[in-house]
């Protein structure tokens, strides 16, 4: 029998598409990118306000991406269990945006 690949960090999971995956994986790859990319700087004793243009940079990339995922959510996940009566993926919903608020 074969086991169902599980997320570390949480008890549900998600099936996406190849497409969606590999998107999501390319633009956490750029992120991680820009992440090196800041390291660098620090490492070289880059001028500090360039390294916050980049941090800036790097935060709006990251935003970028929970925003599409969180479209993708609702389109999915979310509409899918309120379709099958699951009224809790609203608070759900309601306390990961709280989160991405702080």
């Amino acid at each position: 029998m074969k086991k169902e690949k599980h997320c570390a960090y949480c008890e549900k999971t998600t099936v996406r598409t190849e497409e969606e995956r590999k998107r999501l994986i390319h633009r956490l790859n750029r992120i991680e990118g820009q992440i090196r990319g800041i390291r660098g700087m620090v490492e070289k004793d880059a001028y500090c306000a360039d390294i916050l243009i980049q941090s800036a940079a790097a935060n709006a990339a990251i935003n970028s991406f929970n925003k599409d995922l969180i479209a993708n959510h609702l389109r999915g996940c979310v509409t899918r269990d309120l379709k099958e009566g699951n009224d809790d993926v609203i608070d759900e919903l309601v306390t990961v945006l709280q989160k991405l608020m702080r």
